[in-house]
C-alpha cells in the first residue's frame, strides 16, 4: 500500500550510520491532549530517523548534537533546553510548528502549538531531508486558513430505484469503496501529505445508515449486517483521520426522511414545501442526538435549503429548535462538555439571519458558501454574492469557501496553479474568508473513479494529484511569488512524469493556458453556474442567443465573472453603436483560441516521460481537446453575434454571414468528438433529469460528444433550411399555434374556476385583471385563488385525473419575496420532478400593474395527486392534456420582437 511504501522508503533512505546509529530522540508529552495524534507523529519521526526506540525527556537532561527534542512549544522551559533565540510566541496559532537548531553541534528541536503541528513538522523534516543538515536551522510555519478540507460524496450518477435525489443509504452495493480500508488509508495519507485538516462526507440523510432509534426502529434503511459494517468502517475512518490531524464532518440535507419511515407514516421522503410536523421534528432531533452521542468528535455540515423551502422563519426554527437541540441532547447523553462544530451552508437560506438567531444558543458555529457557484469561473468575484460572503465572514466565526461540483471543468484534467492561487487570494481579500472546502476536480457523482476510458478505472486521487496539491498549498500559504511557483510546479511535473525540468516548465505553461479556457467559456457564454449545464458538451445556438428561455442564472454574470457583457448585450450595443464595457463575448471568443494555440505550441517538442506514461499521454490529449473545444465555442459565438444582428436589421444578407462560422464550429466539434471517443466515458457525472444544457439528460442520455454531434449537425442543417425558406418567403417563419383545451379533473376541495380571457379576475381578494394573454390560452378554466392566503401559506390542490395532465402555473418575473419563487435547479434539486423547471410559455400573461408572467407546467400521470404551489403570489392558469405543450415557446405578448429560435428547428421532436 502507498502509505506503507512512503514510510519504508523514508526509513531506507535515512537509516544509515550517519543517522540511525547516532540520533537520540527525546519526547515530552506535557500538555498533550490528543494522544493518538501525538503518538502517530512520534512514530513517524522514529521511522524517518530509522530508530526503534525513544526516551521521555526529563528535566535536567543535557542534549547534545545527536539529540532531537520532540514536544509542544509551551513546554521547553528547562534551562537545559536552549531555545532562547527562538520566538515561541510565534507558535500561537493552531497547527503552527518550528524546527530549530541554534548552531552546528546543538540539538534539533521539533516544536509545535499542538499535535497537528508536530505531525506537519515531522513531514517537513522528511520532505526537506532536514536531517542531512548539520548547521543552524530555523523553520517556522503555520497555516493561513483555519480549515482546509476535501469532500467525498456518497452519491451516485443516477437515482436508486424508487428513490429521489440525494437518497443513497450506505451499502456495499452502492458504495463498495466505502468499506475498503486501504482506500481510506491511501486517501487520508494524501490529505495528510497535503496538510488538509477536514474531510467532508456528503449524503442526503446519513443517520438512517449509521444509528438506530428505539422510538423509530422503522427508520433504519440498511440490514443488520450492513449496519454493523457501517459502524465498523465509520469508527475506523474517524480514528485514522484523527491520527492524521483530520476532522471528519458529516453533511446532510434538510428535510429528508428515510424511505421506510416515510412509507410507514404516509409521508414523502422529501418535499420542498413540506409542513413541519411534530413527528418529523421529533424523528430528526433524535437522529441527530443519537449520531452525536455515538460520534461526538464528528462535525456536522447543515444544508437548510433545497430540500425545504426556507420561506419565512422555517429555516431558523428548524436550525434552532430541531438541529441544535438534537446536538445538545447527544452531548448530554455522553456527558461531553465539548461542542462539536456545526457548519451552516448559505445555500437557499438566509444564513446571516439564521446565524444571528443561533449563536446565542450554540457558540461553535461556522458558515460555508459556494465560491463560484457549482463551477470555477473567476478569481475576481464581485457583486451581491461577494457581499454575502463578506457578511458571513464579518460575523466573527470561520467562514469556509466551498469550491463546489466544478461542472464546467468536467471531465478533463484541471490543475492551473496560477488560477487556483489567484482564487485563494480572492477568498482572503474579496470574501474575507479563512476556510476552504474543495470538491473532487471532476466526477464527484462517480467517486472514486474518473471519467477516463481505461481498461481499469482510474482513481481521482491519482489522476488529479495536482488539483489537491495546489489548493492545499495555497490554503496553507498564498503569497508565493510567480517565479517561486513556476520553479516549484515545473519541478513537481518533472518528477511526477519523469521528464526534464525544461519539459516540466513547458508542460506547466500549457496547463496554465488551458486552465483559462473553461472558466472563460462559462462566465461569458453560459446559462448557469450549476451542474444542470455541462459546458464541455457545447451549447445550442438558441442557448447563446436566447439564454432567458433556458432559465438564465444571472448571478453567473453579475458576481461570478469580471465586469462585462453577455452575448445578447453585446449584439444590442453593436446595433446601437454604444460603447462596450469590460470583458466582451467577442474578446473571450478570440482569447480562448489564443490560450489553446499557446498550449499546443508548448507541448509540441516535449520529450517522452519515464513515469506515469499513460496519464501523461492523456494529459497531452486533454490539451488538444481544449483546443478543439475553444475553436468550437469561438466560431459558434461569432455566428451567434451575427445571428443577433439579424434580429435588429431583418437583413437576410446579415443572417447569411453567420453560416461560415456556424459550419466551422461543427467541424471543430467533429475534432472534439474524435478526441474524446476512445478516451472518455462521459462528459458529466450527474446523469439525471436535472441536467438540462445543452440537452436534457434523461436516463443517462446526451452525456457524450458522439451523442451531441448529430444534434449540432441537425441544428446547422435546420439553419441552412431556414435561410433558404427566408429567401423564398416574406422574411419571417411563421409557426402556427392551436388553442389549448381544458381537461377536467376531480378536486378533493372546493375550487372556484374562472374563464381565462382579457379582463378575467384571478384573485378572489383583489380586483386586478388580466390585460394581455395569447389567443391559444383563451377559454381555459383557470383556478381563482386568494392572493393573501397564497402569499402566507401557498396552495395545495388534491385532485384525481383519469388521464395524464399538465397544470399551468404562472410565475411572475420578479424576485421580490411577495411573489412565489420559480422552480430553480440551482437551489432546488427537486425543481424538475414534474417537468416544471423550464418555462414552457415565456412572456405569456400580464396582470394589471404586475410583472410579466411565465408559465411553467407540472405533469401528472393518471391517478390521485397533490399540486403544491410555493408561498408567494402566483397564478393557476388551467389544466390541459399532458400531450400538449411539449415544446417551449415565447408568446411575446408585449411585442418585444421575434426571439429567432425558430430558425434552428427540431432534433427528433425536441425544439432546438
Amino acid at each position: 500500500m502507498r502509505h506503507l511504501l512512503l514510510i519504508l522508503m523514508s526509513t531506507v533512505m535515512l537509516f544509515n550510520p550517519a543517522f540511525g546509529e547516532e540520533w537520540q530522540l527525546f519526547y515530552s508529552k506535557d500538555g498533550v491532549v490528543n494522544d493518538a495524534r501525538y503518538s502517530y507523529a512520534l512514530e513517524k519521526l522514529k521511522a524517518v530517523i530509522g530508530l526503534t526506540n525513544s526516551s521521555e525527556y526529563t528535566n535536567g537532561t543535557k542534549l547534545d548534537g545527536s539529540a532531537i527534542y520532540f514536544g509542544l512549544a509551551a513546554n521547553p522551559t528547562s534551562k537545559s533546553l536552549d531555545v532562547s533565540s527562538l520566538d515561541l510566541n510565534k507558535l500561537n496559532k493552531p497547527e503552527s510548528f518550528a524546527i530549530y537548531r541554534k548552531a552546528a553541534g546543538g540539538p534539533l528541536f521539533v516544536l509545535a502549538k499542538d499535535e497537528s503541528g508536530l505531525l506537519y513538522a515531522v513531514n517537513q523534516i522528511r520532505q526537506g531531508n532536514l536531517l542531512d543538515k548539520k548547521g543552524a536551522i530555523l523553520i517556522q510555519d503555520g497555516p493561513e486558513m483555519v480549515l482546509r478540507g476535501t469532500s467525498i460524496g456518497l452519491q451516485k450518477t443516477e437515482y436508486l430505484p424508487g428513490r429521489d435525489v440525494y437518497e443513497y443509504p450506505y451499502t456495499e452495493e452502492s458504495f463498495p469503496w466505502f468499506y475498503d480500508k486501504d482506500h481510506w488509508v491511501d486517501y487520508l495519507d494524501m490529505m495528510e501529505e497535503n496538510r488538509y485538516n477536514t474531510l467532508y462526507l456528503w449524503n442526503g440523510h446519513p443517520f438512517s445508515s449509521l444509528v438506530k432509534l428505539a422510538d423509530y426502529p422503522e427508520a433504519l434503511e440498511v440490514d443488520e449486517a450492513t449496519f454493523a459494517k457501517n459502524e465498523k468502517v465509520y469508527r475506523f475512518l474517524t480514528e485514522e483521520a484523527n491520527k492524521r490531524g483530520i476532522w471528519v464532518i458529516q453533511m446532510f440535507y434538510n428535510i429528508i426522511l428515510p424511505k421506510p419511515f416515510a412509507e410507514k407514516h404516509g409521508l414523502k421522503t422529501q418535499e420542498r414545501n413540506r409542513v413541519i410536523t411534530p413527528l418529523i421534528e421529533d424523528y430528526t432531533r433524535k437522529s441527530i442526538a443519537a449520531f452525536v452521542e455515538k460520534y461526538p468528535n464528528v462535525g456536522l455540515l447543515i444544508t437548510l435549503g433545497e430540500a425545504m423551502e426556507g420561506v419565512g422563519e422555517d429555516d431558523i426554527n428548524w436550525f434552532t429548535n430541531t438541529i441544535i437541540p438534537g446536538v445538545k441532547d447527544g452531548l448530554r447523553a455522553n456527558n461531553s462538555p465539548y461542542e462539536p462544530p456545526i457548519i451552516l451552508r448559505a445555500h437557499d437560506t438566509d444564513a446571516p439571519k439564521v446565524m444571528k438567531a443561533a449563536l446565542p444558543n450554540y457558540k461553535n458555529l461556522y458558515t460555508m458558501a459556494k465560491y463560484n457557484g457549482e463551477a470555477l469561473t473567476t478569481y475576481t468575484p464581485r457583486g451581491k454574492w461577494a457581499e454575502l460572503h463578506r457578511s458571513l465572514s464579518n460575523i466573527g466565526t470561520v467562514h469556509v469557501q466551498n469550491v463546489h461540483i466544478l461542472a464546467n471543468l468536467e471531465p478533463f484534467r484541471y490543475g492551473s496553479p496560477d488560477f487556483i492561487q489567484k482564487s485563494v487570494k480572492a477568498m482572503h481579500e474579496v470574501y474575507l474568508s479563512n476556510g476552504l472546502h474543495i470538491y473532487p476536480q471532476a466526477s464527484y457523482w462517480d467517486w472514486p473513479y474518473t471519467a477516463d476510458k481505461t481498461s481499469k478505472r482510474m482513481l481521482q486521487v491519482d489522476r488529479d494529484w495536482m488539483w489537491y496539491k495546489a489548493w492545499s498549498r495555497y490554503s496553507w500559504k498564498v503569497g508565493y511569488s510567480k517565479a517561486e511557483e513556476e520553479q516549484f510546479w515545473a519541478k513537481c511535473l518533472a518528477e511526477h512524469y519523469g521528464i526534464s525540468l525544461e519539459n516540466g516548465q513547458a508542460l506547466l505553461y500549457a496547463i496554465e493556458e488551458i486552465g483559462e479556457i473553461s472558466p472563460k467559456i462559462l462566465r461569458r457564454f453560459g446559462i448557469t453556474d450549476g451542474n444542470r449545464q455541462t459546458s464541455s458538451l457545447g451549447m445550442l445556438m438558441t442557448q447563446l442567443i436566447n439564454p432567458y428561455r433556458y432559465g438564465l442564472f444571472t448571478l453567473l454574470y453579475e458576481s461570478e465573472a469580471p465586469e462585462g457583457e453577455m452575448i445578447i448585450d453585446y449584439a444590442e450595443k453593436e446595433h446601437k453603436g454604444e460603447s462596450h464595457v469590460g470583458e466582451t463575448p467577442l474578446q473571450v471568443a478570440n482569447e480562448i483560441v489564443v490560450h489553446a494555440n499557446k498550449a499546443i505550441q508548448a507541448i509540441e517538442d516535449l520529450g517522452k516521460p519515464t513515469k506515469n506514461i499513460e496519464d501523461f499521454e492523456r494529459l497531452i490529449n486533454d490539451v488538444y481537446i481544449h483546443h478543439a473545444l475553444a475553436e468550437h465555442y469561438s466560431y459558434k459565438v461569432k455566428a451567434a453575434i451575427t445571428v443577433l444582428g439579424y434580429k435588429y436589421t431583418k437583413n437576410q444578407a446579415v443572417l447569411a454571414k453567420a453560416l461560415p462560422d456556424f459550419e466551422a464550429s461543427v467541424e471543430a466539434y467533429k475534432k472534439l468528438t474524435a478526441l474524446t471517443k476512445d478516451t472518455y466515458l462521459y462528459a458529466n457525472s450527474m446523469q439525471t433529469k436535472q441536467r438540462k444544457i445543452p440537452m436534457r439528460g434523461v436516463d443517462g442520455t446526451f452525456k457524450h460528444w458522439d451523442e451531441m454531434l448529430p444534434v449540432y449537425e441537425q441544428e446547422l442543417a435546420n439553419f441552412k433550411h431556414s435561410l433558404d425558406s427566408l429567401r423564398k418567403s416574406s422574411g419571417k417563419i411563421e409557426v402556427p399555434l392551436k388553442s389549448f383545451e381544458s381537461v377536467p379533473v376531480k378536486f378533493s376541495q372546493k375550487v372556484e374556476l374562472a374563464e381565462l380571457k382579457k379582463g378575467a379576475q384571478l384573485y378572489s381578494d383583489q380586483e386586478l385583471v388580466i390585460t394581455h394573454l395569447p389567443k391559444e390560452l383563451e377559454g381555459l378554466q383557470a383556478i381563482r385563488t386568494n392572493a393573501e392566503q397564497q402569499k402566507v401559506a401557498g396552495t395545495v390542490l388534491v385532485f384525481e385525473n383519469s388521464k395524464p395532465v399538465k397544470f399551468l402555473v404562472g410565475y411572475y418575473n420578479n424576485e421580490d419575496k411577495v411573489f412565489a419563487p420559480k422552480p430553480v435547479l440551482e437551489i432546488d434539486a427537486s425543481a424538475n420532478n414534474y417537468g416544471q423547471a423550464e418555462a414552457k410559455i415565456r412572456n405569456a400573461v400580464r396582470v394589471q400593474y404586475m410583472p410579466m408572467v411565465d408559465i411553467h407546467t407540472y405533469s401528472f400521470p393518471a391517478g390521485k395527486h397533490e399540486l403544491k404551489v410555493p408561498k408567494g403570489e402566483a397564478l393557476l392558469l388551467g389544466i390541459i392534456s399532458d400531450e400538449e405543450l411539449g415544446t417551449p415557446y415565447n408568446a411575446d405578448i408585449d411585442n418585444q420582437g421575434d426571439d429567432l429560435d425558430d430558425l434552428f428547428g427540431f432534433y427528433k421532436g425536441t425544439k432546438l
